[in-house]
């Protein structure tokens, strides 16, 4: 089984900034996309920031130009630098991956989210 902890959440003043950081753990044999979604109350889950392998990136219209995606592929580890923070990008922000792991006996396909790590803006 493959398990993702996140930590780097907390409260912030607007116009402050974040580092989010993403573990993944257990018997991974490769990890395909990495990624972070976040949800606030009340609302759908949405994509923030994903990024390949190769380190191609995708972000959502509302963090272009503020945020940051990265991974060091060699840690299994994905980060999220969140600059400029509004009051509206408070919400839950939760870890993603995809990739294989090995079960013992063979490899099996994963795709596996963290438990969230809470975000709060403050005007």
């Amino acid at each position: 089984q493959v398990q993702l902890v996140e930590s780097g959440g907390g409260l912030v003043q607007a116009g402050g900034s974040l580092r989010l950081s993403c573990a993944a753990s257990g018997t991974i044999s490769s990890i395909n996309a990495m990624g972070w979604y976040r949800q606030a109350p009340g609302k759908r889950r949405e994509l923030v920031a994903t990024i390949t392998t190769g380190g191609s990136t995708n972000y959502a219209d509302s963090v272009k130009g503020r945020f940051t995606i990265s991974r060091d592929n060699a840690k299994n580890t994905v980060y999220l630098q969140m600059n400029s923070l509004k009051p509206e990008d408070t919400a839950v922000y939760y870890c993603n991956a995809d990739g294989q792991y090995y079960t013992g006996s063979y490899f099996k396909t994963f795709y596996s989210w963290g438990q969230g790590t809470q975000v709060t803006v403050s005007s």
